[in-house]
């Protein structure tokens, strides 16, 4: 799995909702802070919506993603009926991966079939089930609203990118930064050193943790001891492995480091963090 998919898959939680929304030529509402994202699509004529330091305006086919859930404020901005699509995403805002943490409070998406193709398309497929009606839409919605999601953070990544030198959304295209960070993601159990994170990426140790922290914003082994204790709290929530199995899965050489390590980070012991967040049964 990619670092991209991996964040998304630590931090999503419940299901995603979407709603058609129709507004008055008068309309407007105070939308309080949420625990996830929002997102609106306009459709037809024109809303406006009003974060506390930035303002946009959605004409038909513009998206606009707050990531973090902020109060915001929203209006028709037009003389005639007014039309959106209104979305959220629960994400888990206990431990927020630092991905979404660079993203910005409010990102405007307009309507740009060539820049944004991959999130037009996922916007038509959308409205079309909405308007349509077909059998199935029950399954296909929230199939079509996490891949929306992808589509929405995958352009807010590159609208920073063209404004930032470092940070997250530079990082995943960094080819040196981006190799460590699969490493560390797709082998979180290795025994990696800064050195051999280093090596695998190709830079002199040194060279590597300054460059590292200067875009993902941690260094290299302090990401690698979030990632490893995020993985290992993914793995008590949705599986039975034996906290020995889990200890070992997430880079621990014995469960006892690992329970030291989890609960120093997490406030609560493994076992009881496992009662406490269970997302399905046990088998």
């Amino acid at each position: 799995m990619d670092v991209l998919s991996d964040a998304i898959g630590a931090m999503r939680v419940g299901r995603p909702s979407l709603s058609p929304e129709v507004a008055d030529p008068s309309w407007e509402t105070e939308v309080p802070p949420f625990e996830g994202a929002r997102f609106y699509v306009g459709t037809a004529g024109r809303i406006r919506v009003a974060a506390p330091d930035e303002a946009v305006t959605l004409q038909p086919g513009d998206a606009v993603l707050l990531p973090h859930g902020i109060a915001h404020t929203l209006g028709n901005a037009t003389g005639s009926t007014a039309r959106f699509l209104s979305g959220t995403y629960r994400l888990e805002r206990a431990r927020p991966h630092p991905l979404f943490q660079d993203l910005a409070d409010l990102v405007s998406l307009p309507a740009h079939e060539d820049r944004y193709p991959g999130l037009q398309a996922s916007i038509d497929l959308l409205r079309g089930e909405l308007d349509e009606r077909m059998h199935g839409r029950d399954v296909v919605l929230p199939a079509l609203l996490e891949v929306l999601l992808v589509h929405l953070i995958r352009a807010c990544l590159r609208e920073r990118a063209g404004s930032r030198a470092t940070g997250w959304c530079v990082a995943l295209d960094d080819e040196v930064i981006a190799r460590s960070l699969r490493a560390v993601h797709e082998r979180p159990a290795d025994p990696w050193t800064v050195e051999s994170l280093g090596a695998h990426a190709g830079l002199s140790r040194a060279a590597f943790a300054r460059r590292f922290t200067a875009m993902v914003g941690q260094p290299p082994l302090t990401y690698l001891t979030w990632w490893r204790l995020t993985t290992a709290a993914r793995l008590l929530q949705t599986t039975d492995a034996p906290l020995a199995a889990v200890a070992q899965r997430s880079g621990y050489g014995s469960a006892y480091s690992f329970a030291d390590a989890f609960k120093r980070e997490y406030g609560i012991s493994a076992g009881r963090y496992r009662q406490q967040h269970r997302t399905r049964p046990p088998a």
